[in-house]
């Protein structure tokens, strides 16, 4: 294909002449962003940013998850150029999407981490950008959620997970398993509008969230399960977190806390995708863990966790 000002070949990521519309790069060729998105970070006219937040110094197991951001964008050109299944459509058609690239960590400084994913984060949803996350470990989303909380109030916490995350807290900690606690506590999240799925370890309370149990949802079809989550968040504005825990280790080996009895991939896609009526405002996908992934399993996974939502919004816009 010749070259055009208007339409070049390849190197969507940098090179792309518009914020809308699919790509062209060969899936195993070009340079590689969140879906061929340009990476920028001019929030101006954009409807939705990707940003990564390569941290894993708060895990309590096997660590890697820093390296998550760049093997969910690696996995993410597999659906380049195509209308994307199961939506049927070019996702990017009317939502004009950034990859606004990775938060810049001082990991020396430890406590300085949390108010730098804060403020990135808060940079672009106070631009009314909508923000979608990879992680990174699970303690990423606190601030995340924080900075969501700041612009539409207390959330709804969507959390497809193995674990509670609600281990006592002193405020301080930098651990991937207390970042609920936080948030109920600091009144950032619902408790009452709020819902774990695929829960399947158990933790000292459960801050007043519904628990949907790993081996309920295994007896439940994707619509059932959705429609409990609806019934739960209601209206509010939700917030969608998804560890990729939540899958069973033979769908996502690449993870620092793997659970075994969790939900399959496509048990776990088919009710993201049937969860479109939810006043989602922000969400992300964390703990993927690359060196213990085989053949980006894990990745593909969370890369279509991502892609999957990027479709919800996609969907309203039509």
């Amino acid at each position: 294909m010749a070259e055009t000002p208007d339409k070049p070949p390849i190197d969507h990521a940098f090179r792309a002449t518009s914020l809308k519309g699919g790509a062209d790069d060969p899936t195993y060729a070009g340079a590689l962003s969140f879906m061929r998105r340009r990476y920028s970070r001019d929030l101006a006219n954009v409807d939705l940013a990707i940003l990564g937040v390569p941290l894993d110094v708060a895990v309590t197991n096997r660590p890697g998850a820093r390296f998550g951001p760049q093997a969910i964008r690696r996995a993410s050109a597999i659906f380049d150029g195509d209308p994307q299944y199961p939506f049927g459509i070019d996702l990017f058609a009317n939502l004009a999407a950034i990859d606004y690239g990775d938060v810049a960590l001082d990991l020396h400084h430890p406590l300085t981490i949390p108010e730098s994913i804060e403020a990135e984060a808060r940079r672009i949803v106070d631009a009314g950008v909508h923000l979608f996350s990879l992680g990174g470990d699970h303690f990423v989303t606190w601030p995340l959620l924080k900075a969501h909380a700041a612009k539409h109030g207390p959330l709804a916490l969507v959390q497809f997970d193995a674990h509670q995350d609600t281990w006592d807290d002193d405020g301080q900690e930098l651990s991937h398993g207390t970042f609920v606690t936080r948030a109920v506590h600091e009144g950032v999240i619902v408790p009452g509008r709020s819902i774990q799925i695929g829960i399947r370890t158990q933790a000292p309370e459960d801050c007043g969230i519904e628990i949907l149990h790993a081996h309920e949802a295994h007896g439940m079809s994707a619509d059932a399960i959705a429609a409990r989550i609806a019934e739960r968040v209601g209206d509010a504005p939700a917030y969608l977190t998804f560890d990729i825990d939540c899958l069973d280790p033979a769908f996502a080996p690449g993870t620092g806390t793997p659970v075994a009895g969790g939900l399959s991939s496509a048990h776990a896609l088919m009710t993201l995708a049937a969860l479109g009526a939810l006043n989602f405002v922000g969400g992300d996908v964390v703990e993927v863990s690359p060196p213990y992934d085989h053949a980006d399993i894990t990745a593909i996974a969370a890369a279509t966790v991502a892609h999957h939502y990027i479709g919800l919004l996609a969907t309203k816009r039509r």
